[in-house]
């Protein structure tokens, strides 16, 4: 189910598809790029970064979620994120971005991304369920 969306969303996928074009992805040609609105109003891209040896490869939200860090500090809030590829293909972030993410991201915070039926917006705490009660105090 798609929702409407608010147009800083638009902005995010935008972005995001602007920095897919980055993507280094000899293996599987999948060019994926996320962006993040932090709390300051910043935004924050990536791409991912393929390797010969799979297990190495980054995806493009946890490589925003990295440079956010770098650039910011380890106190950043993701209020808002978008995943988007080149392939036109639906990719939701995985499993792994979806618990890296939940380390910095409110669960009001919505996030849109490709699926079957065009860009599908839900507040992060639907995308990854029981990430607050996961977490380390």
């Amino acid at each position: 189910m798609t929702e409407q969306r608010a147009p800083m969303l638009d902005t995010l996928l935008e972005q995001a598809q602007k920095v897919a074009e980055n993507s280094y992805s000899p293996y599987s040609n999948f060019k994926v790029g996320a962006a993040l609105l932090l709390a300051g109003g910043e935004i924050v891209t990536g791409t991912n970064v393929e390797n010969t040896s799979y297990g190495v490869t980054i995806c493009a939200e946890r490589a925003a979620l990295v440079q956010a860090v770098s650039r910011f500090g380890p106190e950043i809030r993701v209020h808002a994120l978008a995943v988007t590829n080149l392939n036109g293909a639906a990719s939701p972030p995985c499993g792994a971005c979806r618990q890296a993410l939940a380390e910095f991201t409110e669960a009001e915070a919505p996030v849109a991304f490709p699926a079957s039926d065009g860009v599908r917006v839900m507040p992060f705490a639907e995308l990854l369920p029981l990430a607050t009660e996961m977490k380390l105090k």
